[in-house]
């Protein structure tokens, strides 16, 4: 019967009955059983150093006799107040009849005081008025959300250790290229990768669940939760799994401390979600979608008490994309969250089947970055546009307090998102620059043989030279940056040419586009962004093309230092933007000086910036011609 089933897993998958059969040994899994039963003895026995024995105390939280002295003490607390305070007026007033009264009273509040304070925090309460229901209720609730946060670290991080290590072995012992030789697919040997390796900790994992559903039951929480859970659990395992797979795929970069680098780095995201999970933050701006790649986020609404019940989903449920209020309700949240993992797995599994069979190929296709800065731009925006009733109050409505005449406004979302979505934006261009970029041999090949595709009588949009700068992996990256910034200009370019219309409650929200910069120098500073862009891509695409076999640092570096130099200089020579506007048009951060140059300095600095990046290309042109002709020249000569 044994055989049978592992016959039946090797058929199905042959990578994932190799790492059954590498890993599921007696030690290690008696090792795991062991552990995880020694932890849940552990988690179970712990809470009952607070168990309500015979010295249980009156002000317990669960001695039902004790209510009624806490009741009775705050009422004498609230009294004891008034009277200090009414002593003081006699004793400002002079009225020493007055105050003679209040000292007495005052004398029988303390005594009163001291009477109630003995028996809460002296006696012991009656065994028969401790309610004991509640407090197996509560034990039961800390087991399992206890049990809850620990599947979320064991899962993620020792998981994401394991199988990074393990890339790291396969590379080190040369097993992996085996498998890239190997006719299973890479869906197949990724996935047994994913079921197999973390095996151990799947199976100290599963040895819990049964306790985990048994206190959760007994703390009266909802199987439809608890399995939202597991729900959002695993998608978060397959998420961050196939990310370490990723991450693990470049193992020559970091050698043997590459595992401890992935783990540590899962490790501090969690952290760093679980804080910002336990301060109950809003979610409506355009880093949602950040958050939500943490599972700490949903588990936190799923069940209120992870932190002490300092949160009751309020933030979450508030939660919108492009205005649908899919945080209204449970299924609503759990395909958001689904959604958005599925999307990340998504990229993620392009670049591993790239990466995998051959691992000097880009991470990505042309074709694939500008669906990916498409899809990117609809999370940005989708979670950017939120209906927040209370966005903009008028000054009337701060200085009376009354909420209610607070307004939404569209222009101070997205003026409020902005920051965000330029980052990001930024962070992804910049990352989708350095994959596309092909290295010298790849624009060595292309160049020399381009032109057998090239026929005179093509129309312009049917050229091959035209379809292979847009869709080929080895052309220049020049064009293919070009639409993936025409993809992130575009809304925000038609925001900034409609916001007046949008604009209907606050006017100020918008007057740095107005009045500050006016929107004809938004405009052109968005066209300098975009041309620096391909400045820099131009830059970077030339620096590629040396002989030199560290071509890929000195391109970083070059890059880096074009980017920070210049404002470094001018900081350093003390020009003000505010001031010296013009030497800022012409740096890397001309946005600084917008507000305070002229549009016609702008737009002649975008022709500058124009000119410079005529030139360039030129240049780059004049060097991939060369390239191809010097190496179609070395092939007949030595042929």
């Amino acid at each position: 019967m044994k055989l049978n089933f592992l016959d039946r897993i090797g058929d199905w998958n042959p990578q994932l009955l190799r790492e059954i059969k590498g890993r599921f040994k007696i030690l290690p899994v008696i090792i795991a059983f062991a552990a995880s039963l020694i932890g849940q003895l552990i988690i179970f026995l712990s809470q009952f150093r607070d168990f309500p024995g015979e010295k249980y105390s009156m002000s317990g939280s669960y001695c039902l006799a004790g209510e009624a002295y806490q009741k009775q003490l705050k009422s004498l607390n609230s009294v004891y107040y008034q009277l200090k305070n009414q002593l003081a007026e006699a004793q400002i007033l002079k009225n020493i009849d007055n105050v003679d009264k209040i000292k007495t009273q005052l004398a029988q509040i303390r005594t009163e005081q001291n009477q109630v304070r003995n028996i809460l925090y002296q006696q012991s309460c009656p065994p028969d008025q401790i309610d004991m229901q509640m407090w197996w209720q509560d034990h039961w609730e800390y087991i399992f959300l206890t049990l809850s946060v620990i599947f979320i670290f064991t899962l993620l991080v020792a998981g994401t250790y394991l199988l990074i290590n393990d890339l790291a072995k396969e590379e080190r012992r040369g097993t992996l290229n085996f498998l890239r030789l190997s006719p299973q697919s890479e869906i197949k040997i990724f996935t047994g990768k994913i079921l197999g390796v973390p095996i151990l900790i799947y199976l100290a994992v599963a040895a819990a669940i049964p306790l985990h559903i048994l206190a959760g039951s007994s703390a009266q929480i909802s199987l439809s939760h608890i399995f939202s859970f597991y729900t959002i659990l695993a998608a978060s395992c397959i998420f961050f799994f196939t990310a370490a797979l990723l991450f693990g795929l470049f193992g020559r970069l970091f050698s043997g401390f590459q595992p401890w680098l992935g783990s540590g780095a899962v490790l501090v995201f969690l952290m760093i979600t679980m804080s910002i999970a336990n301060s109950s933050s809003h979610f409506n701006h355009a880093a949602a979608w950040l958050r939500m790649l943490s599972p700490f986020d949903m588990t936190n609404y799923l069940f209120p008490n992870l932190f002490n019940g300092r949160y009751s989903g309020e933030e979450l449920e508030k939660l919108q994309f492009f205005y649908l209020p899919l945080g209204k309700n449970l299924i609503g949240l759990l395909a958001l969250h689904l959604a958005n993992y599925g999307l990340f797995n998504y990229w993620i599994w392009q670049g591993l089947k790239r990466r995998f069979r051959n691992p000097n190929a880009s991470l990505l296709t042309k074709g694939n970055s500008y669906l990916l800065v498409a899809s990117f731009q609809a999370i940005f925006w989708g979670f950017t546009l939120q209906s927040q009733k209370n966005n903009y109050c008028p000054p009337k409505s701060l200085i009376s307090n009354n909420l209610n005449n607070c307004l939404y406004d569209l222009n101070t979302q997205i003026s409020n998102n902005f920051g965000w979505i330029i980052l990001f934006n930024v962070f992804l261009l910049f990352s989708l620059l350095a994959i596309l970029s092909p290295h010298r041999q790849a624009i060595q090949d292309w160049a020399r043989y381009r032109h057998y595709n090239f026929s005179p009588r093509q129309t312009f949009w049917h050229n091959a030279v035209l379809s292979d700068l847009i869709w080929g992996d080895k052309s220049p990256a020049l064009l293919t940056m070009a639409i993936n910034l025409l993809i992130f200009a575009t809304p925000l370019l038609i925001w900034i040419v409609i916001s007046l219309d949008l604009n209907v409650n606050n006017s100020r929200s918008i007057n740095w586009l107005i009045n500050d910069f006016g929107r004809l120098k938004a405009i052109l500073g968005l066209f300098m962004f975009v041309c620096l862009m391909m400045i820099y891509t131009t830059v970077v695409q030339r620096v590629l093309l040396m002989k030199n076999s560290k071509r890929g640092l000195w391109a970083t570096g070059t890059l880096t230092a074009a980017i920070f130099l210049p404002p470094i200089i001018l900081g350093l020579m003390k020009i003000s933007p505010a001031k010296n506007p013009i030497p800022w048009l012409f740096s890397t951060f001309p946005w600084a000086s917008l507000e305070h140059a002229s549009t016609t300095s702008v737009f002649m600095a975008l022709l500058g910036e124009l000119t410079v990046l005529l030139l360039l290309n030129w240049e780059l042109a004049r060097q991939i011609k060369l390239a191809g002709e010097s190496t179609t020249k070395k092939l007949l000569t030595t042929s």
